[in-house]
């Protein structure tokens, strides 16, 4: 049957072959752990017994915890502050990076190393940084000038802003040098012509630079905001001792997954969780998507 196809037909058979091979792993990596995720939401399992059905039973157990919409607002405050100051933050560095000349590269360099360091390493430094004295850094820089120590991770103010500054710090690299590309991008002529006709610098910003970067706004926005819905290791390193933080105060969507399969071994309303999280990440990236598109 092969050897009586033609060329073409034999191209697009070796083709689909090629194909396939990623679309099964994918099938097999993704949509198969989320279909059965979605099973499980329904049922009764402790992880070792036999599975029971149980209906709405989880998810009526969602709607009725006080706990679960206590996380539920610290993820959305991990994302409504973190993903804008982040990006702010980088752009402003990118911005200027791209100006400099002297030592370019090894300052980028240096901006792109949190994002290449363990993130489980990078939460321990931080939490030593907010040890009480004579422990902690910036309790000692405190306490030279008289200032009271402050309670970072144990006060259920202090502990979410915290925890959310250290995770933006590890994602400006990243970001960092994707808005350098989108600056790269952006052709020489605009700002010649603006120069030319007598543009102020701040005029050309806002009606040249930010314009025309807006793909890389876009992608950085949604992969921002993916990340924060997402947050995990920065919060279990650093409330290692009170997983979640003071009355669960930083604690995430994510965490609270994990406590519940792995802790409570609830395998049921662990997967409830991460169907309502899987539906927030859905419905928050369509939002952003649909809200920045060209109109």
């Amino acid at each position: 049957m092969y050897r009586n196809l033609t060329i073409r037909q034999k191209q697009i058979v070796w083709a689909w072959a090629f194909l396939a091979v990623p679309v099964i792993f994918y099938a097999v990596i993704r949509f198969y752990p989320t279909a059965n995720a979605m099973v499980i939401s329904f049922q009764d399992w402790n992880l070792l017994g036999t599975r029971e059905w149980a209906g709405w039973e989880n998810y009526i157990k969602l709607w009725n915890d006080p706990d679960f919409w206590q996380v539920f607002r610290n993820t959305f405050v991990y994302l409504i502050l973190g993903t804008p100051i982040s990006l702010v933050i980088s752009f402003l560095i990118a911005y200027h990076l791209d100006k400099t000349r002297f030592m370019h590269g090894f300052i980028r360099m240096l901006y792109f190393l949190p994002f290449m360091t363990s993130a489980v390493a990078m939460a321990w430094v931080w939490r030593w940084f907010y040890q009480p004295v004579p422990t902690g850094l910036f309790n000692n820089f405190l306490a030279q000038f008289g200032i009271p120590q402050i309670e970072f991770l144990r006060s259920t103010t202090n502990a979410l802003p915290s925890i959310l500054a250290p995770a933006v710090w590890a994602g400006l690299g990243f970001q960092i040098i994707i808005f350098m590309a989108g600056l790269r991008a952006i052709p020489q002529s605009y700002y010649e012509a603006a120069r030319i006709d007598g543009v102020s610098k701040t005029a050309t910003l806002f009606e040249i630079t930010i314009p025309l970067l807006k793909p890389t706004i876009v992608f950085l926005v949604v992969f921002s905001s993916i990340g924060f819905l997402r947050i995990f290791d920065q919060v279990f390193n650093m409330t290692t001792n009170d997983p979640g933080g003071p009355l669960n105060s930083t604690k995430p969507l994510v965490l609270a997954i994990y406590q519940s399969a792995f802790t409570d071994f609830d395998m049921g309303y662990a997967a409830a969780q991460t169907v309502v999280l899987f539906l927030i990440l859905l419905l928050v990236s369509l939002f952003q998507l649909w809200l920045m598109k060209d109109r």
